[in-house]
């Protein structure tokens, strides 16, 4: 881990990027206090088309869909009344 101050940073800090991308954490001093900079991780990778139609196959209760939230709602209060 590097250790260089605010504008020795300044000046290096193409330098800097390129050791962040590679994965390695700086530490710059401010006026004597210490601030990390540190890569940002990669995002998740997005989810393909294999992966959701395996999805799909895994599923159960592949019955007819739920009606509506309202209409769910409405019939299980109507049963509780009986």
């Amino acid at each position: 881990m590097s250790a260089p101050s605010a504008a020795e940073a300044k000046s290096r800090h193409p330098q800097l990027i390129d050791r962040a991308l590679e994965g390695e954490e700086s530490v710059i001093t401010r006026h004597g206090h210490p601030v990390v900079v540190k890569p940002v991780a990669k995002p998740a990778p997005a989810v393909s088309a294999v992966d959701l139609d395996w999805l799909a196959e895994q599923r159960t209760g592949r019955g007819a869909p739920l009606k509506d939230a309202g209409r769910l709602v409405t019939g299980l209060r109507d049963e509780g009344e009986r």
